[in-house]
């Protein structure tokens, strides 16, 4: 017993380390070293919270931007969709253009109305053609409007008619 500390060496080396359990069962234990997070550990955890905040901000921005693109286009089609119901409905079918713009003077359009020659048809067969009750029209409306950093922005839409031979 002469080899035994006593008093608070005896106590030192008898005290768990920081590796060491403390107590018995185990139960809520915890390293001494483990209290808490480092500050590294905090500022690589806020890097990578900036880092997908980020990326979430740009992807959310850029749908909205497509969002915004979609109903350009989607109304740009509906002018397109009623300038062709016009020029069948309105008048009879003859060579013609016309122009004008929406109520709101975003959008301008403008209507060509051509006779239909198919590609690649010969002389015969457009001979032919002349000799039918009926005549092909191709009608071809163009909107367009203000596009993004002073660009311009367009859409097509054409169609082929029949009609009546007009006198």
């Amino acid at each position: 017993m002469a080899n035994e500390a006593s008093g608070p060496a005896r106590d030192a080396l008898h005290a768990p380390g920081p590796l060491q359990r403390r107590g018995g069962s185990g139960v809520g234990y915890r390293a001494s070293f483990e209290n808490g997070f480092s500050l590294l550990e905090v500022l690589v955890a806020f890097v990578i919270l900036a880092l997908v905040g980020t990326a979430l901000f740009r992807l959310f921005g850029a749908s909205l931007n497509n969002a915004s693109l979609a109903d350009e286009y989607s109304r740009a089609v509906l002018y397109a969709e009623s300038q062709l119901a016009a020029a069948t409905v309105e008048t009879a079918l003859r060579e013609r253009s016309d122009q004008g713009a929406s109520d709101d003077g975003r959008y301008a359009w403008s209507t060509k109305v051509e006779p239909y020659v198919p590609l690649g048809a010969t002389a015969d067969q457009e001979r032919m053609a002349q000799m039918l009750p009926l005549r092909p029209w191709r009608l071809t409306v163009t909107v367009s409007w203000p596009g993004d950093f002073g660009g311009q922005r367009s859409l097509a839409l054409s169609t082929v008619r029949l009609a009546t031979k007009q006198p």
